[in-house]
């Protein structure tokens, strides 16, 4: 019998996200064998124990018979019920220092932790995640911004409106001027800026054209790891390759700096992956960005000058370009970076939606049903024990 716990998200500032919605468990409880759902109580929800209540889930204030715990971030320290096995985010797969204490007491607490983030298929690419929806509201918030910006026009914020059906009907009349704008990445985060760059109607040229021409109305180019990165030595791009040693390929974003007035950055960063350009590039006569909507959002990473989250309530600050330091946005002498961690809350019923039906269809059956590599290869602890591909992780993990 799997039984599936819904947890009360304990991470500030709080998640209101779910990894299954009430419809979603009322399914699952109705149409698949031997599955049962119980929902901790929590006032934060963008869906409410009511509508679970309706739904006809338990709700409860103990979890402890559960034997699969979901959540969406990190659980702090002292919500960790020994002994379980949680899916989350726990952003610990590139060492970061901020989680150090978490991996140690899950290890401590003989915790098995299945990690989203973590979950592929066998390409390589993510099988569960929220980035579409961070995509849609992150291109809205740097479009938004650039509007600030220029006094050109106004958008609402996201969070204000009721749903994804809702936010598209604010665009209906709205008019770009002939702004040019660079999407990178391939992903889900990708495919979400792309929507909004076509509900808002701005063409798409080639990368040729954009570098070599200007244009009476909005344009935007995609910008594909081949166009990004290329071999030191075979001038080449291959992905697999690129993924296991970025430290032998140059980035060619560059050029695009003098040509693009909004950057939409959906692309993966590591620590060996070339950032997009560099902090003295801002002091460059011809950079001619000014608002950066940072979607993957990695800290100095591939773009950096992200300098760390803003809030989802004060999404938007500057970068003064002579300094690096951070300063209030939409001033001169600085560029604009939107830069939110977790932006499908501004979206969440939508997101969770979306998410659940991913968890459903590629992933809860697979657990209940057992030795699935997927599962195993997205494992980083097992029963407090690093599995072997996460043995790098062995001195993050040690107690100290």
């Amino acid at each position: 019998m799997l039984v599936i716990g819904l947890i009360k998200e304990g991470k500030i500032p709080a998640d209101n996200r779910v990894a299954l919605t009430p419809s979603q468990c009322k399914w699952l409880i109705k149409n698949v064998p031997d599955v049962q759902v119980k929902v901790e109580h929590s006032p934060n929800r963008c869906y409410t124990d009511q509508e679970y209540a309706q739904a006809g889930v338990e709700l409860t204030h103990d979890l402890s018979d559960c034997n699969l715990l979901l959540g969406i971030k990190e659980v702090p320290v002292a919500q960790l019920i020994p002994n379980k096995r949680y899916m989350f985010f726990s952003h610990t797969k590139k060492l970061q220092p901020y989680n150090r204490g978490l991996m140690q007491a899950m290890v401590q607490k003989n915790i098995t932790l299945i990690d989203y983030e973590c979950l592929e298929h066998k390409d390589g690419q993510r099988i569960i995640g929220f980035g579409f929806f961070a995509g849609i509201v992150g291109a809205h918030n740097g479009i938004m911004a650039y509007g600030n910006r220029t006094g050109a026009f106004s958008l609402e914020r996201v969070h204000k409106i009721k749903d994804y059906r809702a936010l598209i009907h604010t665009y209906f009349g709205l008019k770009l001027p002939p702004i040019k704008i660079a999407v990178t990445g391939s992903g889900r985060v990708a495919h979400g800026i792309l929507e909004i760059m076509n509900l808002l109607d701005v063409q798409e040229v080639e990368p040729d054209e954009y570098l070599s021409k200007e244009f009476d109305y909005p344009v935007y180019v995609h910008l594909k790891g081949s166009h990004l990165y290329q071999h030191k030595t075979t001038q080449q791009y291959n992905r697999d390759h690129f993924h296991e040693h970025p430290e032998e390929y140059n980035c060619l974003f560059l050029p695009y700096c003098a040509h693009t007035d909004v950057l939409m950055n959906g692309i993966y960063w590591g620590n060996n992956v070339p950032r997009l350009f560099e902090m003295d590039d801002l002091k460059r006569p011809d950079f001619r960005i000014q608002t950066i909507a940072d979607i993957t959002d990695d800290k100095h990473g591939s773009v950096p000058c992200n300098l760390g989250d803003a809030t989802i309530d004060d999404p938007v600050y500057g970068v003064n370009v002579q300094t690096g330091e951070k300063t209030v946005p939409y001033i001169d002498g600085s560029i604009d970076i939107m830069a939110v961690g977790n932006l499908p809350n501004e979206l969440p019923r939508d997101a969770s939606r979306y998410f659940g039906e991913q968890l459903i269809k590629y992933i809860l059956d697979d657990i209940r049903k057992g030795g699935s590599n997927t599962i195993s290869n997205a494992t980083i602890l097992e029963n407090g024990q690093l599995t072997e591909p996460f043995h790098y992780l062995k001195d993050y993990a040690a107690l100290d």
